[in-house]
Protein backbone atom coordinates (compact mmCIF):
# COMPACT_ATOMS: atom_id res chain seq x y z
CA UNK A 1 0.00 0.00 0.00
CA UNK A 2 2.96 2.41 -0.35
CA UNK A 3 2.37 3.22 -4.03
CA UNK A 4 5.24 1.07 -5.30
CA UNK A 5 5.96 -2.57 -6.04
CA UNK A 6 9.43 -3.82 -5.25
CA UNK A 7 11.40 -7.01 -4.66
CA UNK A 8 9.11 -10.00 -4.21
CA UNK A 9 6.08 -7.89 -5.19
CA UNK A 10 7.61 -7.36 -8.64
CA UNK A 11 8.31 -11.07 -9.04
CA UNK A 12 4.69 -11.83 -8.09
CA UNK A 13 3.54 -9.36 -10.73
CA UNK A 14 5.48 -11.22 -13.43
CA UNK A 15 4.09 -14.54 -12.24
CA UNK A 16 0.56 -13.18 -12.74
CA UNK A 17 1.54 -11.74 -16.11
CA UNK A 18 2.94 -15.11 -17.20
CA UNK A 19 -0.31 -16.85 -16.26
CA UNK A 20 -2.25 -14.34 -18.34
CA UNK A 21 0.07 -14.88 -21.32
CA UNK A 22 -0.46 -18.63 -21.16
CA UNK A 23 -4.26 -18.32 -20.91
CA UNK A 24 -4.28 -16.02 -23.94
CA UNK A 25 -2.16 -18.48 -25.93
CA UNK A 26 1.08 -16.54 -25.74
CA UNK A 27 3.95 -18.84 -24.86
CA UNK A 28 6.38 -18.00 -22.06
CA UNK A 29 9.56 -16.22 -23.01
CA UNK A 30 12.92 -17.87 -22.50
CA UNK A 31 14.10 -15.72 -19.59
CA UNK A 32 13.48 -17.03 -16.11
CA UNK A 33 11.33 -14.92 -13.80
CA UNK A 34 14.00 -13.14 -11.68
CA UNK A 35 15.93 -12.19 -14.83
CA UNK A 36 12.81 -10.76 -16.43
CA UNK A 37 12.03 -8.70 -13.32
CA UNK A 38 15.60 -7.43 -13.25
CA UNK A 39 15.55 -6.43 -16.94
CA UNK A 40 12.23 -4.65 -16.47
CA UNK A 41 13.52 -2.77 -13.43
CA UNK A 42 16.59 -1.54 -15.29
CA UNK A 43 14.47 -0.36 -18.22
CA UNK A 44 11.63 1.36 -16.39
CA UNK A 45 12.97 2.35 -12.95
CA UNK A 46 13.90 5.82 -14.16
CA UNK A 47 15.27 7.12 -10.87
CA UNK A 48 17.03 3.83 -9.98
CA UNK A 49 15.53 3.63 -6.50
CA UNK A 50 14.72 -0.07 -6.81
CA UNK A 51 10.98 0.62 -6.69
CA UNK A 52 8.43 0.71 -9.51
CA UNK A 53 5.42 3.02 -9.29
CA UNK A 54 2.26 2.62 -11.34
CA UNK A 55 3.27 5.17 -13.98
CA UNK A 56 6.54 3.30 -14.58
CA UNK A 57 4.86 -0.10 -14.62
CA UNK A 58 2.12 1.11 -16.97
CA UNK A 59 4.69 1.72 -19.70
CA UNK A 60 4.35 -1.93 -20.74
CA UNK A 61 0.82 -1.17 -21.95
CA UNK A 62 0.07 -0.04 -25.51
CA UNK A 63 -0.20 3.76 -25.59
CA UNK A 64 -3.84 3.78 -26.65
CA UNK A 65 -4.78 1.61 -23.65
CA UNK A 66 -2.59 3.34 -21.12
CA UNK A 67 -5.15 5.57 -19.42
CA UNK A 68 -3.36 5.22 -16.06
CA UNK A 69 -0.30 6.90 -17.49
CA UNK A 70 -2.58 9.52 -19.02
CA UNK A 71 -3.90 10.45 -15.59
CA UNK A 72 -0.48 10.31 -13.97
CA UNK A 73 0.98 12.68 -16.55
CA UNK A 74 -1.88 15.11 -16.93
CA UNK A 75 -3.66 15.39 -13.58
CA UNK A 76 -1.60 18.20 -12.19
CA UNK A 77 -1.83 17.96 -8.41
CA UNK A 78 -3.53 16.33 -5.46
CA UNK A 79 -5.27 19.67 -4.77
CA UNK A 80 -6.99 19.49 -8.19
CA UNK A 81 -7.90 15.88 -7.51
CA UNK A 82 -9.41 16.76 -4.12
CA UNK A 83 -11.37 19.69 -5.56
CA UNK A 84 -12.94 17.36 -8.10
CA UNK A 85 -13.61 14.79 -5.39
CA UNK A 86 -15.32 17.30 -3.12
CA UNK A 87 -17.70 18.26 -5.90
CA UNK A 88 -19.00 14.71 -6.20
CA UNK A 89 -18.73 13.44 -2.61
CA UNK A 90 -21.54 15.79 -1.61
CA UNK A 91 -22.47 13.94 1.60
CA UNK A 92 -18.80 13.82 2.77
CA UNK A 93 -18.94 10.05 3.13
CA UNK A 94 -15.50 9.39 1.68
CA UNK A 95 -17.10 7.69 -1.32
CA UNK A 96 -18.52 8.64 -4.66
CA UNK A 97 -21.21 6.53 -6.25
CA UNK A 98 -20.39 4.64 -9.42
CA UNK A 99 -22.92 6.69 -11.40
CA UNK A 100 -21.03 9.88 -10.42
CA UNK A 101 -17.63 8.54 -11.44
CA UNK A 102 -17.98 9.54 -15.08
CA UNK A 103 -18.42 13.20 -14.18
CA UNK A 104 -15.53 13.02 -11.72
CA UNK A 105 -13.15 11.66 -14.37
CA UNK A 106 -14.42 14.18 -16.89
CA UNK A 107 -13.62 17.03 -14.51
CA UNK A 108 -10.08 15.76 -13.94
CA UNK A 109 -9.44 15.47 -17.69
CA UNK A 110 -10.78 19.00 -18.28
CA UNK A 111 -8.52 20.42 -15.55
CA UNK A 112 -5.58 18.73 -17.26
CA UNK A 113 -6.62 20.06 -20.71
CA UNK A 114 -6.62 16.48 -21.88
CA UNK A 115 -8.85 15.85 -24.94
CA UNK A 116 -11.21 12.90 -24.80
CA UNK A 117 -14.38 11.68 -26.48
CA UNK A 118 -17.45 10.00 -25.01
CA UNK A 119 -16.43 6.40 -25.86
CA UNK A 120 -12.99 6.95 -24.30
CA UNK A 121 -14.51 8.47 -21.16
CA UNK A 122 -16.86 5.50 -20.88
CA UNK A 123 -13.90 3.14 -21.26
CA UNK A 124 -11.97 4.92 -18.49
CA UNK A 125 -15.02 4.81 -16.24
CA UNK A 126 -15.58 1.08 -16.68
CA UNK A 127 -11.88 0.32 -16.16
CA UNK A 128 -11.80 2.31 -12.92
CA UNK A 129 -14.88 0.44 -11.70
CA UNK A 130 -13.23 -2.91 -12.43
CA UNK A 131 -10.09 -1.82 -10.60
CA UNK A 132 -11.54 -0.28 -7.46
CA UNK A 133 -15.12 -1.47 -6.87
CA UNK A 134 -13.97 -4.87 -5.67
CA UNK A 135 -17.06 -5.70 -3.63
CA UNK A 136 -19.48 -4.50 -6.30
CA UNK A 137 -21.33 -2.11 -3.99
CA UNK A 138 -21.21 0.73 -6.52
CA UNK A 139 -19.09 2.99 -4.27
CA UNK A 140 -15.50 4.12 -4.72
CA UNK A 141 -13.33 5.28 -1.81
CA UNK A 142 -11.13 8.37 -1.73
CA UNK A 143 -7.96 6.55 -0.70
CA UNK A 144 -8.43 3.99 -3.49
CA UNK A 145 -9.14 6.57 -6.18
CA UNK A 146 -6.17 8.70 -5.09
CA UNK A 147 -3.93 5.98 -6.52
CA UNK A 148 -4.55 7.61 -9.90
CA UNK A 149 -2.15 10.31 -8.70
CA UNK A 150 1.64 10.08 -9.02
CA UNK A 151 3.12 8.77 -5.78
CA UNK A 152 4.82 12.06 -4.99
CA UNK A 153 1.49 13.88 -5.37
CA UNK A 154 -0.59 11.37 -3.42
CA UNK A 155 -0.58 13.00 0.00
CA UNK A 156 -2.96 10.34 1.34
CA UNK A 157 -0.15 7.78 1.04
CA UNK A 158 1.90 9.92 3.42
CA UNK A 159 -0.54 9.14 6.21
CA UNK A 160 -0.08 5.37 5.89
CA UNK A 161 0.96 4.09 9.30
CA UNK A 162 -0.40 7.23 10.99
CA UNK A 163 -4.12 6.51 10.67
CA UNK A 164 -6.24 7.22 13.74
CA UNK A 165 -9.13 5.28 15.20
CA UNK A 166 -12.36 7.13 15.99
CA UNK A 167 -11.44 7.79 19.62
CA UNK A 168 -8.00 9.17 18.73
CA UNK A 169 -9.44 11.31 15.97
CA UNK A 170 -12.17 12.79 18.18
CA UNK A 171 -9.58 13.68 20.83
CA UNK A 172 -7.21 15.38 18.39
CA UNK A 173 -9.99 17.27 16.58
CA UNK A 174 -11.47 18.51 19.84
CA UNK A 175 -8.04 19.72 20.93
CA UNK A 176 -7.59 21.89 17.82
CA UNK A 177 -11.24 22.94 17.55
CA UNK A 178 -10.95 24.91 20.78
CA UNK A 179 -14.18 26.88 20.34
CA UNK A 180 -16.23 23.75 19.57
CA UNK A 181 -17.38 25.14 16.23
CA UNK A 182 -17.09 21.78 14.47
CA UNK A 183 -14.37 22.95 12.09
CA UNK A 184 -10.72 24.03 12.07
CA UNK A 185 -9.01 26.62 9.90
CA UNK A 186 -5.81 26.47 7.85
CA UNK A 187 -3.52 27.57 10.69
CA UNK A 188 -4.99 25.01 13.06
CA UNK A 189 -4.58 22.31 10.41
CA UNK A 190 -0.94 23.34 10.02
CA UNK A 191 -0.33 22.79 13.74
CA UNK A 192 -2.27 19.52 13.71
CA UNK A 193 -0.18 18.09 10.86
CA UNK A 194 3.09 19.12 12.49
CA UNK A 195 2.10 17.49 15.76
CA UNK A 196 0.92 14.33 13.99
CA UNK A 197 4.25 13.95 12.20
CA UNK A 198 6.26 14.62 15.35
CA UNK A 199 4.18 12.10 17.30
CA UNK A 200 4.92 9.45 14.66
CA UNK A 201 8.60 10.46 14.47
CA UNK A 202 8.34 11.17 10.74
CA UNK A 203 10.28 13.90 8.97
CA UNK A 204 8.49 16.52 6.90
CA UNK A 205 9.99 19.65 5.36
CA UNK A 206 8.23 22.99 5.02
CA UNK A 207 7.40 22.48 1.34
CA UNK A 208 5.81 19.08 2.02
CA UNK A 209 3.78 20.53 4.87
CA UNK A 210 2.57 23.34 2.64
CA UNK A 211 1.55 20.90 -0.10
CA UNK A 212 -0.25 18.53 2.30
CA UNK A 213 -2.09 21.41 3.95
CA UNK A 214 -3.18 22.75 0.56
CA UNK A 215 -4.43 19.32 -0.50
CA UNK A 216 -6.41 18.75 2.70
CA UNK A 217 -7.83 22.28 2.62
CA UNK A 218 -9.20 21.53 -0.85
CA UNK A 219 -11.90 19.66 1.08
CA UNK A 220 -12.75 22.74 3.15
CA UNK A 221 -15.76 24.98 2.69
CA UNK A 222 -14.96 28.71 2.72
CA UNK A 223 -11.76 28.03 4.65
CA UNK A 224 -13.53 25.82 7.19
CA UNK A 225 -12.40 22.20 7.42
CA UNK A 226 -15.21 20.30 9.08
CA UNK A 227 -14.82 17.22 11.25
CA UNK A 228 -16.24 14.83 8.65
CA UNK A 229 -13.88 16.08 5.92
CA UNK A 230 -10.73 15.63 7.99
CA UNK A 231 -11.98 12.29 9.28
CA UNK A 232 -11.92 10.92 5.72
CA UNK A 233 -8.20 11.74 5.46
CA UNK A 234 -6.93 10.78 8.91
CA UNK A 235 -9.07 7.86 10.08
CA UNK A 236 -8.17 4.22 9.55
CA UNK A 237 -11.71 3.42 8.47
CA UNK A 238 -13.99 5.60 6.39
CA UNK A 239 -16.70 7.00 8.70
CA UNK A 240 -20.29 5.81 8.31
Amino acid sequence: GNGYIEGKELENFFQELEKTRKVSGMGPKSEILPQRASVFSKKYDKNSDGKIEMAELAQILPTEENFLLCFRQHVGSSAEFMEAWRKYDTDRSGYIEANELKGFLSDLLKKANRPYDEPKLQEYTQTILRMFDLNGDGKLGLSEMSRLLPVQENFLLKFQGMKLNSEEFNAIFTFYDKDGSGYIDENELDALLKDLYEKNKKEMNIQELTNYRKSVMSLAEAGKLYRKDLEIVLCSETPL
